[in-house]
């Protein structure tokens, strides 16, 4: 493989597309200092993937793109391709195939940089793998130059050992070792957590194990219990189904009985419809009546009113008339000041108007004053670029000697920075050994076992709180199981009280319910849901009340009457909403809180604290009243009843308060066990945080562990490494004395070449005179035409001023016009208002009001006979209620008969339902356990008893008990950590094994990395001790090892010139150590040639004499191995099979062009 051509675009000086062409296997490159002749090596490097701008002679990699010259502008991007001849097959892998190989590398301004190959991008790491094991690189030996044979002869030991690791192509082992222990790393760092994990989850799955086994026993026991609550609900079901058959039969025999009293009371209601319908006759009558009174008192109402408007209808024209004749005074004062801003303006405008017509003429005269500086401007300036042209030569030759001043003050600076780096190296060896300070060390390991000593502590008492958090959380979710329950029990009670409620306000009965459903009447309240009643009077009530108790209320009862013809089974009682009367003191009434007027039931019902106040109060009542007390006893005039429930659950109203207070409590108690649920919720959190908390700890344990590890192995390692600083510091003073005898050297030729700079300079200065005069004139055309433009640019300024003046003042004449005109209009107007409010003041309105105030004489005498008329059907309608109020008493005495019938059945009902009702919730706790109660009755045993079986359930619940807390989830969680304990070792195995295998893997590329590096090694021996000679014409050099492993150890290279017994390489003046490094590389190139060698300017150090060895040696090398080399040298242009030149024609921008022999000497002659 051989380089081909390199294109260049935009790097460095080289701006424009260039392509440098290789078509020999030695082409020499040549040119004056400066013009970027080593720009095409600084390519080479930079494509091959450099990435320090200071190899590059940079600050930054965007350096290297164009920045611009005097006549070019900076470009955006830089480019550099590299075309391989690959038609000898030296490249292997996919890239093998092909003939011609093309690397790029773009970089653009933004410091983005794209690698491309054969056009196809890239990554930079492959182009460095395409080039291992070739000998090219960006640092390799197949690129050298001045810096890098200083570099490679004072070389550590360790740096020395690369270019052979290059020349032995084991460049690629290396990367592959380093990859290889990356991965064993990262396996190892795997394992130790794998191994604290399956540490963990062994203790977890004993624990777990100890659960399982609970959690299993206690599902027996809980099943055998569901099992034996399921037969005592059987026991229960069947006692309970007897007593609510011998219920049933009793409500059919008080049915009977209660259809016998209600024909009896359907009878007296017959003859009371009737007087219902005269009495609503004559309340029409009178509401008749009422309502012609007051129509007639409405009517006076208005002629009233209409009378007092006309006596007001005068007084508002008066305001009217002084508010217009006030604004016409106002229009008038403005107009008069429009017309004086008016003319004011109009003044102004005729003294702008004159000065504005003399500016424009004034700018007119500027610019053509300005024209005719700008013009005198540009004729100096051809001839200033006349003069230019002529004294350029001069001033070319100066800025030559100024450039090569300016290269050898930088090789100065250069050779200084060296000067002091080696001697701050120096001095911080003497002073302070880098690795020397054990006492530093042995605190810090100290420092770091009082930190994992405090890790360890951390994370034991994280662990006790992990405990402490796992016993509350147990305690609190046992809490919350048990008002759960509580929470269960309350809502059975309450379902079981809405279960007796409904059946006691009828909503039981089947025909009923289907008619109240019919008429949209379902869903309505009823009456005993709309009553509050005082503490302790509950039983009166509901006493008093009875069956209205069940009453559904409606907003109209007369809407009913075409309801009822449908009903024909069951007691309907319906009650009209209305609202809320005031309660007579002392009776019923005032004891109950209700939307709904009760006054007609309770309202005649008084109330006794007790049977001996009730029966003093017996002799005072009115046949229609009677007393009650609060224990129930109702007495009449001459009668006594009391009711008395045999059902414990209480009455009707006892059990709405007990319903309200369980919907209450359950409320309370749902927020309690939402609290706690959540306060469960966050404490499960904490746990899960202290869980995290833990691993952290462990994890920094051990990190904290593995540092001290490294630590004590560091403190052992540092007596090694002070003996190394002890040789080093003996090289630094080697490298002193060389480079302070450089230094001087340069400093000389520095001298010379100022004083070369100042002959130029001389000759430059011959112009000065006339460069003076052109100077001179520029500033007083400079400041003429400075003058000009500020001149033109005031008055063109004071134009736009005055222009802007002139305009606003016509503005606002136009305006101030539109004013007075508007003003005009709305003085006209008020005079057209002030007018008709005059006619209007003039009209007579007293005809009106005569007419008014006779209507209302008239008006006043209707109303009093209309107020007669209603008094007569007042007084009908009262005789008509007299009567209506007997006929109800009479009513009510004979549903007084069928209370009692009633009350019975009604006791009767409920008891059924209670029973039906508990009969059906042990059928539904079964269904809810997905139990049948015929299947648990036919395995009932026949002689069960419920006290034997609760006995039983009893002895259950404490086993259960003494097993303490349960967790269910620990039979699934101990079958999933189980199979994940599986897996970790499973994956341990792998680890393992893998471990091994790369373990082998890297014994392997060891023992591949000694065998080549040893026998290329010898061979770059052989090589140097047989070139060396040929470059000195005698003498002698080796390559030594600096340690006995051959995976760590240094080289160090040994060279005695003819004549000479130096003890170090470093005695060895700089052409001797220039003629060593060549040597030494091409001996590496004899061993493994790269495709090419580059060489920058190394014969620079040379005589004449070494350089025509040098020049035998490459030609020779030639053969076999491509070289590309820059130099000044006349005798190494000679043996060039193709050259070629770089110059800077145009300042900053090289070009490329064909160079002979003779030409290039005179080039360099001239340089």
């Amino acid at each position: 493989m051989r380089l081909k051509a390199i294109r260049l675009s935009g790097f460095k000086s080289f701006v424009d597309p260039t392509t440098v062409p290789f078509n020999t296997n030695l082409t020499g490159i040549v040119g004056p200092n400066g013009c970027g002749k080593s720009n095409t090596i600084d390519a080479v490097r930079w494509v091959m993937g450099e990435s320090s701008a200071k190899y590059l002679r940079g600050d930054a990699m965007t350096d290297v793109i164009f920045n611009g010259s005097s006549e070019r502008k900076p470009v955006s991007k830089a480019s550099v391709d590299l075309i391989f001849d690959n038609s000898a097959r030296t490249l292997r892998g996919e890239y093998a195939a092909y003939n011609e190989i093309s690397v790029r590398r773009q970089v653009t301004r933004d410091g983005q940089s794209t690698y491309y190959m054969n056009g196809t991008k890239c990554r930079r790491k492959d182009i460095t793998d395409l080039f291992l094991g070739t000998g090219l690189g960006p640092r390799s030996y197949a690129i050298i130059e001045q810096g890098m044979i200083s570099r490679l002869i004072e070389a550590k030991p360790e740096e020395l050992r690369v270019y052979v690791e290059e020349a032995a192509g084991i460049s690629k082992y290396k990367d592959r070792r380093r990859e290889t222990e990356n991965r064993m790393r990262r396996t190892q760092e795997n394992l130790e957590r794998l191994s604290d994990i399956r540490s963990e989850l062994e203790r977890q799955l004993a624990h777990l194990e100890r659960q399982a086994q609970a959690a299993e026993k206690y599902k027996e026991l809980k099943a055998d219990e569901r099992r034996k609550k399921a037969e005592l609900h059987a026991i229960r079901w069947t006692l309970l189904n007897s007593e609510y058959e011998a219920e049933e039969l009793k409500i059919r025999e008080h049915e009977v009985r209660l259809e016998s009293h209600q024909a009896e009371l359907q009878a007296s209601a017959t003859g009371m419809e009737e007087q219902r319908q005269e009495y609503q006759q004559r309340t029409d009558t009178f509401n008749s009546a009422q309502g012609h009174f007051y129509e007639i008192g409405a009517r006076i109402a208005r002629h009233e009113q209409k009378i007092e408007h006309q006596s007001q209808m005068s007084l508002q024209l008066n305001q009217d008339l002084a508010m217009v004749e006030k604004a016409i005074l106002d229009a008038q004062k403005q107009l008069e000041q429009d017309q004086l801003a008016q003319e004011d303006v109009a003044a102004q405008l005729d003294m702008a108007e004159p000065e504005l017509e003399m500016l424009q003429a004034g700018e007119e005269e500027g610019s053509a004053a300005l024209l005719e500086a700008e013009e005198a401007q540009r004729d100096w300036q051809e001839r200033w670029d006349q003069f230019a042209q002529r004294a350029s030569e001069p001033t070319r030759r100066a800025d030559v000697a100024q450039s090569r001043i300016q290269a050898t003050e930088q090789q100065i600076i250069r050779l200084d920075q060296q000067l002091t780096r080696l001697r701050q190296e120096r001095e911080q060896l003497t002073s302070d050994p880098e690795f020397g300070d054990f006492a530093l060390l042995q605190e810090e390991v100290s420092e770091t076992e009082l930190q994992a000593e405090s890790y360890q502590e951390s994370l034991e008492q994280t662990q006790i709180q992990l405990q402490s958090a796992r016993e509350e959380s147990e305690q609190l979710r046992r809490t919350l199981e048990e008002e759960r329950q509580k929470l269960q029990q309350m809502l059975s009670r309450k379902a079981t009280l809405e279960a007796l409620q409904k059946a006691a306000l009828g909503q039981g009965s089947e025909a009923v319910s289907h008619w109240l459903e019919s008429h949209q009447l379902a869903r309505r309240p009823r009456l005993a849901q709309r009553i509050q009643v005082a503490d302790g009077w509950e039983t009166a009530a509901e006493t008093v009340l009875g069956d209205y108790l069940q009453a559904v209320l409606v907003d109209d009862m007369s809407a009913t009457q075409n309801w009822l013809s449908s009903f024909s089974e069951g007691v309907l009682t319906l009650w009209q909403s209305s609202g809320n009367t005031a309660s007579a003191a002392g009776t019923l009434a005032e004891k109950v809180t209700s939307q709904e007027s009760l006054g007609s039931l309770l309202g005649k019902v008084k109330t006794a604290d007790d049977l001996a106040q009730a029966l003093a109060m017996r002799s005072s009542l009115a046949a229609h009243e009677s007393v009650i007390t609060r224990d129930g006893i109702w007495i009449g005039p001459d009668w006594l009843r009391v009711a008395r429930d045999a059902d414990n659950e209480g009455g009707i109203l006892a059990r709405q308060q007990e319903l309200e207070m369980l919907d209450a409590e359950s409320d309370d108690l749902d927020i309690t066990v939402e609290e706690h649920q959540a306060d469960l919720d966050s404490l499960l959190l904490r746990l899960q945080s202290l869980e995290q908390q833990r691993d952290v700890a462990q994890r920094e344990w051990r990190t904290v562990s593995q540092k001290l590890m490294e630590l004590k192995s560091r403190l052992s390692a540092q007596q090694a490494k002070a003996e190394q600083l002890a040789l080093r510091t003996d090289k630094l003073d080697q490298s002193l004395a060389e480079m302070t005898e450089t230094h001087q050297l340069e400093s000389e030729e520095l001298a010379a070449l100022r004083l070369e700079w100042q002959e130029a300079m001389a000759a430059v200065g011959e112009d000065t005179d006339e460069r003076e005069r052109l100077q001179a004139e520029r500033t007083a055309l400079q400041q003429r035409l400075s003058q000009a433009r500020m001149a033109a640019g005031q008055n063109k300024d004071r134009l736009h001023q005055l222009q802007l003046q002139v305009q606003h003042l016509k503005s606002r004449d136009d305006s101030l016009k539109q004013a007075i005109a508007r003003l005009a209009e709305q003085m006209k107007q008020q005079q057209e208002r002030r007018s008709q409010i005059l006619e209007n003041q003039n009209k007579d309105h007293t005809a009106d009001l005569e007419e008014l105030k006779a209507g209302l004489e008239e008006l006043l005498e209707q109303r009093l006979a209309s107020e007669q008329t209603m008094q007569t059907a007042r007084k009908a309608l009262e005789e008509a209620d007299t009567r209506m109020r007997t006929l109800e008493q009479q009513r009510a005495a004979a549903e007084q008969k069928i209370l009692e019938v009633r009350g019975q059945l009604e006791q009767v009902r409920m008891n059924c339902q209670a029973l039906d009702i508990r009969r059906q919730g042990l059928v539904e706790q079964l269904q809810e356990e997905k139990l049948s109660m015929q299947d648990v009755l036919q395995n009932l045993p026949e002689n069960a008893d419920a006290e034997i079986w609760m006995q039983e359930l009893t002895r259950i619940g404490e086993r259960i008990a003494r097993l303490g807390p349960i967790n269910l989830a620990a039979i699934d969680e101990y079958k999933l950590q189980s199979e994940r304990k599986v897996y970790l070792d499973a994956q341990n195995e792998d680890l393992e094994k893998a471990l091994a295998t790369l373990e082998g893997a890297i014994q392997k590329i060891d023992r591949e990395t000694r065998n080549r590096f040893k026998e290329t090694f010898d061979k770059m021996n052989a090589g140097l001790a047989d070139l060396f000679p040929k470059v000195f014409g005698g003498g002698h050099a080796s390559l030594e090892l600096t340690d006995d492993d051959i995976l760590s150890t240094g080289v160090a290279i040994m060279a005695r010139p003819p004549g000479k017994k130096n003890s170090t390489i470093h005695l060895l003046s700089g052409g001797e150590k220039a003629l060593t490094a060549i040597a030494l590389v091409f001996s590496i190139f004899q061993l493994n040639p790269a495709p090419f060698c580059m060489l920058d300017e190394v014969d620079a150090p040379l005589d004449d004499a070494n350089v025509g060895r040098y020049a035998r040696l490459v030609k020779a090398m030639s053969e076999k191995v491509q070289f590309i080399y820059i130099t000044h040298n006349k005798i190494a242009m000679e043996m060039a099979d193709q050259l070629m030149g770089v110059t800077m024609h145009e300042p900053g921008v090289s070009r490329l062009v064909s160079v002979d022999i003779e030409e290039a000497a005179g080039m360099v002659e001239t340089a």
